[in-house]
């Protein structure tokens, strides 16, 4: 592992320590805390939230520690400079309802997002994605599908849009 992702892991961890979820009529919401105020160890916070939103950290690589956290509902990758594919991985993930990549560098997706069969938003929007792959029309609770800022293969857009449900909004450029 190179020291460049280590260094980006370490900030991604301290991140984790200083943020805090709390419960508030019934919906979480994200607040920053100082780390002394932390009592709870990271593995316990990550594990009781089902919303990770690590959007604006400079990332350059998904963290590791994602694909572990296999309660998450929501994912929040945009805004970073991640130009990997996600791992196969992504697929143990079966309780996303929205996964946002959005503004990032993806060149690709892989196939295993259509095993994410709860996912009612999927962001891809602004990447540098040159094709999308079919399995996406396996998703058929999806509401949302956005892929602006991309020049995916218009014959994959037709095949993922007879598959989806005719409900599903697909937002284009």
């Amino acid at each position: 592992m190179s020291t460049q992702r280590i260094a980006v892991l370490f900030s991604v961890f301290l991140l984790l320590i200083v943020v805090a979820v709390f419960v508030l009529k019934g919906q979480e919401v994200v607040a920053p805390v100082n780390v002394d105020e932390v009592t709870t160890p990271v593995d316990e916070v990550r594990d009781t939230k089902n919303i990770l939103d690590l959007s604006n950290q400079s990332l350059i690589a998904m963290p590791d520690y994602v694909l572990e956290a296999t309660q998450l509902e929501v994912l929040n990758l945009s805004r970073n400079n991640i130009s990997e594919t996600l791992p196969a991985e992504i697929r143990f993930l079966t309780n996303l309802r929205v996964l946002d990549i959005s503004h990032n560098s993806f060149t690709n997706v892989p196939a295993e997002v259509g095993q994410l069969t709860e996912l009612t938003e999927l962001n891809l929007s602004y990447n540098k994605l040159t094709g999308l792959p079919h399995e996406i029309g396996n998703l058929q609770k999806l509401q949302v599908l956005d892929v602006r800022g991309n020049e995916y293969s218009e014959t994959d857009m037709e095949v993922i849009r007879a598959a989806l449900p005719s409900s599903t909004n697909i937002i284009t450029d």
